[in-house]
């Protein structure tokens, strides 16, 4: 029996089978995602412990789904019924900062803003800072590509990962990538790693590049009527060789919500507010942006004197997303389009919400092109929750219509596998189910999720 051969190779507080704890980790945050209940937790402490576990795992011929902090918006980290839950919450040592190499490695269960933290006392920046940053791990921003608010300069976290330590679907624990700055020998699996939601391989630990700390940031506001204004500032920013170091979209609807859950005393005379911040010294990007912002109609536009209300709308801005999911499920958008096509995404997505009577708030890493709609279903209304579904399939194919992507950042889970199939077409996923089987062979790693099939029993 499986749950006695684990507690042959693990100590027996790694090993969990409380239903109430059960529960609470057999699912991410992705509402609308099915999830089954899982046969037993796993918490290793250890890669050895975790490459253990998989071991048994493929002895049994039972799936194994990896998770971090179960922040995740798409259902990759939703178990299977009679699976294993392998959690790396608890494996949280930063082993290394190099401040000379520029590097750090860490387990997977460090959280991104520690790392971030620790690395400014030697004066690093790890930049990739999704919106869950003060919850979410390593580990998990890695299985998913994270990206975050300042991404639309700096990157994803694909850009500064390094090399990785991987527990593969053959039990075997293995060293991908490099430390070094430069290396091109053999095929970057470290690479194919990053991204894939735990079907290819169980991350124990990551080495990822730092950057020297950056000067500090100018934020600029602009409040306007509409989405598709506001896109059409934010095609002007990119059309005038602006990078700005951040560039988000926050509608009423979302800063009402964090207002009423958080007091923290928001208000906006608008539709629409436009954030952006510049990290170039002299001001001049800043200029450059409120101009922008100025042309493409803003009711008001300005350079924020005040760091506390600067770092009060950006907070805000990470907060929508819990502070909406206290007013109905929510299902959660996370689409990419090339950024000069912004306004028009902005524009289908306000049809979308109209021709299905659907709530939309829109939240957005609008500098990139990567959106994320928010469509909010009244707790208990079926109906209403069929219409938001239709209009989650309309925005997806309007993105593809448009040249984008159905994930900028979320990954694929179980949500966005539909979109993927016809974004990729036949012989592209076939390319997929090619490098799932040689990687997992048993089809125990994760089963179900990204292009993987069913668990194999």
């Amino acid at each position: 029996m499986l749950i006695d051969d684990l507690h042959t190779v693990l100590p027996d507080d790694r090993i969990v089978r409380d239903p109430d704890v059960l529960r609470s980790f057999a699912h991410d945050e992705a509402e609308w995602a099915p999830y089954g209940e899982p046969a037993v937790l796993v918490r290793p402490r250890t890669a050895d412990e975790v490459q253990a576990t998989v071991r048994q795992c493929i002895k049994h011929g039972t799936p194994v789904v990896p998770r971090g902090a179960g922040t995740g918006l798409s259902g990759g980290a939703n178990a299977l019924a009679g699976c294993v839950v392998l959690a790396t919450d608890r494996m949280t040592a930063i082993k290394e900062i190099d401040p000379v190499e520029r590097l750090a490695v860490v387990e997977p269960g460090v959280v991104n803003d520690d790392l971030r933290a620790a690395c400014a006392e030697h004066g690093l920046w790890y930049p990739p800072d999704p919106a869950s940053s003060p919850w979410s791990t390593i580990g998990g921003n890695v299985a998913t590509n994270a990206g975050g608010v300042c991404c639309v300069k700096y990157g994803v976290t694909r850009d500064y990962v390094l090399g990785l330590q991987v527990v593969t679907g053959t039990g075997e624990l293995v060293r991908l990538g490099r430390r070094t700055a430069k290396g091109v020998a053999g095929y970057d699996l470290a690479g194919l790693m990053v991204g894939s939601e735990g079907t290819l391989g169980v991350i124990t630990e990551i080495t990822v590049r730092l950057r020297a700390k950056r000067a500090p940031e100018a934020t600029v506001a602009g409040y306007f009527d509409s989405t598709v204004a506001a896109g059409e500032a934010a095609a002007a920013i990119r059309a005038a060789g602006i990078v700005p170091s951040a560039l988000e979209l926050v509608d009423r609807h979302c800063l009402a919500a964090v207002d009423a859950w958080k007091n923290m005393g928001l208000s906006a005379d608008a539709n629409v507010v436009l954030l952006g911040r510049s990290d170039v010294p002299g001001g001049h990007e800043a200029a450059v942006m409120v101009e922008c912002f100025e042309k493409a109609g803003a009711t008001w536009a300005a350079q924020s004197t005040d760091e506390a209300e600067a770092d009060a709308l950006f907070a805000a801005r990470r907060l929508a997303y819990p502070a909406l999911e206290r007013l109905g499920p929510v299902l959660t958008e996370d689409v990419c389009v090339p950024t000069h096509l912004v306004p028009e995404m902005l524009a289908r997505i306000d049809l979308a919400a109209q021709r299905h009577d659907t709530q939309i708030a829109n939240i957005a890493h609008i500098g990139d092109g990567n959106l994320h709609p928010l469509l909010i279903t009244p707790t208990g209304d079926d109906d209403a929750q069929r219409r938001a579904q239709a209009a989650f399939d309309d925005i997806v194919a309007d993105a593809l219509e448009l040249g984008g992507t159905v994930t900028g950042e979320h990954g694929v889970g179980l949500l966005k596998r539909p979109g993927l199939a016809k974004e990729l077409g036949p012989a592209v996923l076939d390319l997929h189910h090619a490098v799932k089987k040689a990687l997992d062979p048993h089809g125990i790693l994760n089963p179900g999720k990204v292009v993987g099939g069913p668990a194999q029993r």
